[in-house]
Protein backbone atom coordinates (compact mmCIF):
# COMPACT_ATOMS: atom_id res chain seq x y z
CA UNK A 1 0.00 0.00 0.00
CA UNK A 2 0.90 3.44 -0.78
CA UNK A 3 1.07 6.45 2.17
CA UNK A 4 0.77 10.06 0.56
CA UNK A 5 1.41 12.73 2.28
CA UNK A 6 0.57 16.59 1.55
CA UNK A 7 2.31 19.15 3.94
CA UNK A 8 0.42 22.25 3.81
CA UNK A 9 0.83 25.47 5.64
CA UNK A 10 -2.39 24.98 7.40
CA UNK A 11 -3.00 20.78 7.59
CA UNK A 12 -1.19 17.98 6.40
CA UNK A 13 -3.46 15.47 4.43
CA UNK A 14 -2.72 11.78 4.53
CA UNK A 15 -3.99 9.21 2.38
CA UNK A 16 -3.36 5.40 2.55
CA UNK A 17 -3.75 3.75 -1.20
CA UNK A 18 -4.78 0.10 -2.07
CA UNK A 19 -3.84 0.22 -6.17
CA UNK A 20 -6.19 3.10 -7.15
CA UNK A 21 -8.29 2.94 -4.36
CA UNK A 22 -8.34 5.79 -0.95
CA UNK A 23 -8.76 2.85 2.07
CA UNK A 24 -8.18 6.02 4.61
CA UNK A 25 -7.41 9.66 4.78
CA UNK A 26 -6.61 12.19 7.53
CA UNK A 27 -6.37 16.19 8.20
CA UNK A 28 -3.91 17.11 10.84
CA UNK A 29 -3.14 20.89 11.74
CA UNK A 30 0.57 21.71 10.41
CA UNK A 31 2.67 21.86 13.45
CA UNK A 32 6.17 22.55 12.23
CA UNK A 33 7.54 22.40 15.88
CA UNK A 34 6.91 18.48 16.25
CA UNK A 35 9.62 15.92 15.60
CA UNK A 36 9.35 12.80 13.36
CA UNK A 37 9.07 11.08 16.24
CA UNK A 38 5.83 12.79 17.35
CA UNK A 39 4.59 12.42 13.60
CA UNK A 40 5.28 8.55 14.24
CA UNK A 41 3.17 8.08 17.21
CA UNK A 42 0.27 9.98 15.83
CA UNK A 43 0.70 8.48 12.23
CA UNK A 44 0.78 5.03 13.81
CA UNK A 45 -2.31 5.56 16.03
CA UNK A 46 -4.63 6.74 12.66
CA UNK A 47 -2.95 3.68 11.16
CA UNK A 48 -4.39 1.56 14.38
CA UNK A 49 -7.90 3.31 14.00
CA UNK A 50 -8.33 2.24 10.92
CA UNK A 51 -7.20 -1.37 11.04
CA UNK A 52 -4.24 -0.91 9.50
CA UNK A 53 -0.51 -1.36 10.03
CA UNK A 54 2.57 0.61 9.36
CA UNK A 55 4.39 -2.95 8.15
CA UNK A 56 1.55 -3.18 5.33
CA UNK A 57 2.68 0.37 3.86
CA UNK A 58 5.24 -0.59 0.71
CA UNK A 59 5.76 2.95 -0.40
CA UNK A 60 5.35 6.61 0.05
CA UNK A 61 5.54 10.07 -1.88
CA UNK A 62 5.56 13.39 -0.09
CA UNK A 63 4.25 16.81 -1.32
CA UNK A 64 5.74 19.20 1.03
CA UNK A 65 5.68 23.47 0.76
CA UNK A 66 6.96 23.96 4.34
CA UNK A 67 10.57 23.45 3.96
CA UNK A 68 11.20 22.85 7.95
CA UNK A 69 8.85 19.55 7.79
CA UNK A 70 10.10 17.77 4.72
CA UNK A 71 13.21 16.08 6.11
CA UNK A 72 11.19 15.18 9.04
CA UNK A 73 8.57 13.34 7.20
CA UNK A 74 11.30 11.45 5.42
CA UNK A 75 12.69 10.66 8.51
CA UNK A 76 8.71 9.26 9.34
CA UNK A 77 8.83 7.30 6.10
CA UNK A 78 12.19 5.52 7.14
CA UNK A 79 11.20 4.93 10.91
CA UNK A 80 7.92 3.77 10.07
CA UNK A 81 7.72 2.04 6.75
CA UNK A 82 11.65 1.46 5.93
CA UNK A 83 11.24 3.27 2.69
CA UNK A 84 12.80 6.04 1.26
CA UNK A 85 9.75 8.61 -0.20
CA UNK A 86 9.61 9.86 -3.25
CA UNK A 87 9.66 13.66 -2.99
CA UNK A 88 7.93 15.56 -5.44
CA UNK A 89 9.90 18.20 -6.57
CA UNK A 90 13.14 18.66 -9.41
CA UNK A 91 13.85 15.30 -10.81
CA UNK A 92 10.24 13.48 -10.25
CA UNK A 93 8.78 12.77 -13.24
CA UNK A 94 5.53 14.56 -13.79
CA UNK A 95 4.62 13.85 -17.43
CA UNK A 96 3.82 17.09 -17.42
CA UNK A 97 5.53 20.25 -19.36
CA UNK A 98 5.68 23.30 -17.38
CA UNK A 99 5.51 26.41 -19.12
CA UNK A 100 6.48 29.03 -16.36
CA UNK A 101 9.19 31.48 -16.39
CA UNK A 102 11.15 28.99 -13.96
CA UNK A 103 9.60 25.72 -12.93
CA UNK A 104 11.18 25.52 -9.77
CA UNK A 105 9.01 28.62 -8.43
CA UNK A 106 6.02 26.19 -9.00
CA UNK A 107 4.88 24.82 -5.57
CA UNK A 108 4.80 20.93 -5.60
CA UNK A 109 1.14 21.19 -4.78
CA UNK A 110 -0.09 22.87 -7.73
CA UNK A 111 1.66 21.01 -10.21
CA UNK A 112 -0.15 17.70 -7.88
CA UNK A 113 -3.05 18.90 -8.13
CA UNK A 114 -2.93 20.11 -11.98
CA UNK A 115 -2.12 16.40 -12.80
CA UNK A 116 -4.32 14.87 -11.49
CA UNK A 117 -7.37 17.20 -12.63
CA UNK A 118 -5.45 16.67 -16.57
CA UNK A 119 -6.11 12.77 -16.16
CA UNK A 120 -9.46 13.05 -15.03
CA UNK A 121 -10.48 15.64 -17.48
CA UNK A 122 -8.26 15.52 -20.35
CA UNK A 123 -8.77 18.50 -21.81
CA UNK A 124 -8.09 22.21 -20.91
CA UNK A 125 -8.72 23.45 -17.51
CA UNK A 126 -8.70 25.58 -14.21
CA UNK A 127 -7.74 23.91 -11.07
CA UNK A 128 -8.30 26.23 -7.92
CA UNK A 129 -7.47 25.12 -4.44
CA UNK A 130 -8.89 26.75 -1.34
CA UNK A 131 -5.40 26.22 1.27
CA UNK A 132 -3.87 28.62 2.87
CA UNK A 133 -3.72 30.50 -0.28
CA UNK A 134 -6.09 30.46 -2.93
CA UNK A 135 -4.35 29.41 -6.24
CA UNK A 136 -5.51 28.91 -9.22
CA UNK A 137 -3.37 26.80 -11.99
CA UNK A 138 -4.16 26.44 -15.49
CA UNK A 139 -3.86 23.32 -17.84
CA UNK A 140 -3.39 22.98 -21.93
CA UNK A 141 -5.20 21.01 -23.56
CA UNK A 142 -1.89 19.21 -24.27
CA UNK A 143 -1.39 18.81 -20.79
CA UNK A 144 1.16 21.65 -20.54
CA UNK A 145 1.04 23.60 -16.76
CA UNK A 146 0.24 27.61 -18.28
CA UNK A 147 0.83 29.54 -15.30
CA UNK A 148 -1.79 31.20 -12.65
CA UNK A 149 -2.75 33.13 -10.11
CA UNK A 150 -2.06 32.73 -6.24
CA UNK A 151 -5.03 35.38 -3.81
CA UNK A 152 -4.66 35.15 0.01
CA UNK A 153 -6.72 31.89 1.32
CA UNK A 154 -10.21 32.11 3.31
CA UNK A 155 -8.47 31.72 6.42
CA UNK A 156 -5.52 35.26 6.21
CA UNK A 157 -8.70 37.45 4.74
CA UNK A 158 -10.51 36.31 8.39
CA UNK A 159 -7.43 36.46 10.27
CA UNK A 160 -6.32 39.45 9.25
CA UNK A 161 -9.69 41.70 9.39
CA UNK A 162 -9.79 40.27 13.06
CA UNK A 163 -5.88 41.35 13.66
CA UNK A 164 -6.50 44.52 11.85
CA UNK A 165 -9.47 45.68 13.48
CA UNK A 166 -9.71 45.99 16.91
CA UNK A 167 -13.54 46.07 17.34
CA UNK A 168 -14.16 42.75 15.26
CA UNK A 169 -14.23 39.85 16.42
CA UNK A 170 -12.36 36.35 15.07
CA UNK A 171 -15.28 34.05 13.44
CA UNK A 172 -15.80 30.95 11.45
CA UNK A 173 -16.71 30.91 7.74
CA UNK A 174 -20.08 29.83 7.51
CA UNK A 175 -23.00 31.11 4.50
CA UNK A 176 -24.45 33.41 5.57
CA UNK A 177 -28.74 33.23 4.39
CA UNK A 178 -28.51 37.01 2.84
CA UNK A 179 -25.93 39.33 1.87
CA UNK A 180 -27.05 42.22 3.77
CA UNK A 181 -25.77 41.26 7.26
CA UNK A 182 -27.81 42.51 10.74
CA UNK A 183 -24.92 42.51 13.09
CA UNK A 184 -21.07 41.98 12.97
CA UNK A 185 -20.98 38.72 12.73
CA UNK A 186 -23.56 38.66 9.89
CA UNK A 187 -21.68 41.47 8.33
CA UNK A 188 -18.12 39.29 8.46
CA UNK A 189 -19.49 36.60 6.90
CA UNK A 190 -21.37 37.89 4.06
CA UNK A 191 -18.32 40.14 3.43
CA UNK A 192 -16.00 37.23 3.42
CA UNK A 193 -18.27 34.74 1.67
CA UNK A 194 -20.14 36.42 -0.91
CA UNK A 195 -16.57 38.49 -1.76
CA UNK A 196 -14.84 35.11 -1.79
CA UNK A 197 -17.44 33.99 -4.34
CA UNK A 198 -16.86 36.97 -6.53
CA UNK A 199 -12.96 36.83 -6.51
CA UNK A 200 -13.34 33.48 -7.51
CA UNK A 201 -16.02 33.70 -10.00
CA UNK A 202 -14.33 37.18 -11.67
CA UNK A 203 -10.55 35.79 -11.81
CA UNK A 204 -12.22 32.17 -13.62
CA UNK A 205 -13.92 34.28 -15.88
CA UNK A 206 -10.63 36.16 -16.74
CA UNK A 207 -9.10 33.14 -17.12
CA UNK A 208 -11.47 32.27 -19.98
CA UNK A 209 -11.45 35.47 -21.31
CA UNK A 210 -7.80 35.04 -21.94
CA UNK A 211 -7.78 31.45 -23.10
CA UNK A 212 -10.65 32.17 -25.54
CA UNK A 213 -13.60 31.11 -24.29
CA UNK A 214 -14.76 28.83 -21.26
CA UNK A 215 -13.32 25.72 -20.02
CA UNK A 216 -14.13 22.90 -17.38
CA UNK A 217 -13.24 24.32 -13.64
CA UNK A 218 -12.38 21.63 -10.77
CA UNK A 219 -12.42 23.06 -7.25
CA UNK A 220 -10.32 21.31 -4.04
CA UNK A 221 -8.92 22.19 -0.40
CA UNK A 222 -11.21 22.69 2.57
CA UNK A 223 -13.49 25.43 1.57
CA UNK A 224 -13.86 24.36 -2.06
CA UNK A 225 -17.24 22.91 -1.18
CA UNK A 226 -18.77 25.84 0.93
CA UNK A 227 -17.47 28.29 -2.33
CA UNK A 228 -18.83 26.48 -4.75
CA UNK A 229 -22.51 26.54 -3.20
CA UNK A 230 -22.96 29.82 -4.88
CA UNK A 231 -20.02 29.67 -7.45
CA UNK A 232 -21.24 30.03 -11.40
CA UNK A 233 -18.38 28.85 -12.74
CA UNK A 234 -16.74 25.90 -10.38
CA UNK A 235 -17.69 22.69 -12.21
CA UNK A 236 -16.89 20.26 -9.78
CA UNK A 237 -15.28 19.75 -6.46
CA UNK A 238 -12.63 16.93 -5.68
CA UNK A 239 -11.55 16.95 -1.84
CA UNK A 240 -9.18 14.04 -2.84
CA UNK A 241 -7.68 15.78 -6.00
CA UNK A 242 -4.12 16.12 -4.22
CA UNK A 243 -4.49 12.68 -2.65
CA UNK A 244 -4.92 11.16 -6.58
CA UNK A 245 -2.10 13.37 -7.85
CA UNK A 246 0.43 12.12 -5.33
CA UNK A 247 -0.67 8.54 -6.45
CA UNK A 248 -0.08 9.20 -10.43
CA UNK A 249 3.07 10.55 -9.21
CA UNK A 250 4.31 7.96 -7.64
CA UNK A 251 3.03 5.17 -10.76
CA UNK A 252 5.38 7.64 -12.83
CA UNK A 253 8.24 7.57 -10.58
CA UNK A 254 8.06 4.12 -8.58
CA UNK A 255 11.25 2.54 -7.03
CA UNK A 256 12.39 -0.90 -8.86
CA UNK A 257 10.97 -2.94 -5.47
CA UNK A 258 7.31 -1.75 -6.76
Amino acid sequence: MLFAVDIGNTNIVFGIFDGDTIRARWRVETKKQKTADEYSILIRSMLAADGLDAKSITDAIISCVVPPLQMCFEQVSQKLFNRRPIVVGPGVKTGMPILYDNPKEVGADRIVNAVAAFHRVRDQLVVIDFGTATTFDVVSAKGEYLGGLITPGVAISLDALAFRASKLPRIDLAKPGRVIGKNTIESMQAGIFFGYVGLVDGIVRRIWDELGGKVFTMATGGLAGLIATDSETIDEVDGDLTLQGLRLLHRLNRPPHV
